[in-house]
């Protein structure tokens, strides 16, 4: 298990389920990663839900707002990227071809942040830091740990990423799939499926992966708790085993077991 303190700049950060359910969303992922749930009131806006793994912080829950839902924004698994300050790389974001969908902002005295839509379409949201340190957790079973830019213009998003997070987008070495790695740093962090890949009704999207002990068992027990499988399990050489799936609310997000070292 590894406890996380602080996010380095580049790297994903916090992770951020936007429901229609939030009650039925906190039993869900309570009987599939053994969440709890610690309600914060925000007001007549209702609650926001940080979910608890061995005392840290997985990630979080809020309810879709009615002017989201009458954008068309559906359940979903959002994705922060860690930025020491926001509003610098908030700034890079027009002249990269993205699109600020909310200008930089604070949240209370945790942090600062701003949402933004890539130029081919995915969504995220820039965090700077303001408390101390983080409660991140990672390397148990229910923590976050890998995302996939599923973009329908691989070459657009990747100069994108690189001018606004310095990210190095690359094939592996000796591996022809078309799929792209994301490296912050020194560190392997995402990739970048190839395009064909996506659906052609799906947008362009950040998929995020849970690690689990078993995908199959994992994947069996979503089902049985009112889930939806979107792909089976199923092996990806010399990596491991993965589904994709969605929660009862239609929040879609990936399932992962790596090989054995």
């Amino acid at each position: 298990m590894a406890h996380i303190d602080t996010y380095a700049p580049g790297t994903f950060c916090w992770f951020e389920l936007g429901t229609t359910d939030q009650n039925g969303a906190k039993s869900f992922y309570k009987a599939l990663f053994g969440w709890d749930g610690d309600d914060m009131p925000m007001g007549p806006a209702g609650f926001y839900t940080m979910f608890k793994l061995d005392g840290r912080n997985p990630g979080a829950a809020f309810t879709l707002m009615p002017e989201m839902l009458a954008m068309g924004v559906p359940p979903n698994w959002g994705i922060y990227i860690a930025s020491a300050n926001v509003d610098e790389s908030a700034a890079k974001v027009a002249p990269a071809g993205g699109k600020l969908l909310k200008e930089p902002f604070d949240v209370f005295d945790v942090g600062r942040m701003a949402v933004v839509q890539d130029p081919t379409g995915a969504v995220f949201q820039i965090w700077q830091e303001k408390r101390p340190h983080s409660q991140g957790i990672s390397g148990v079973p229910g923590t976050f740990c890998w995302a996939d830019l599923n973009s329908r213009d691989v070459e657009a998003a990747s100069k994108f990423y690189s001018a606004v997070f310095g990210w190095q987008i690359a094939k592996g070495e000796n591996d022809n799939s078309g799929y792209l790695h994301i490296k912050n740093g020194e560190s392997f962090i995402g990739g970048v499926p190839p395009t064909h890949m996506l659906p052609p009704n799906v947008p362009s999207h950040w998929m995020l992966y849970f690690y689990v002990t078993d995908a199959d068992a994992s994947t069996t027990k979503l089902v049985e708790l009112g889930g939806k499988v979107h792909m089976p399990p199923m092996t990806i050489e010399k990596v491991g085993r993965m589904s994709v799936v969605a929660d009862p609310q239609g929040a879609v997000f990936s399932l992962f077991t790596p090989l054995p070292h």
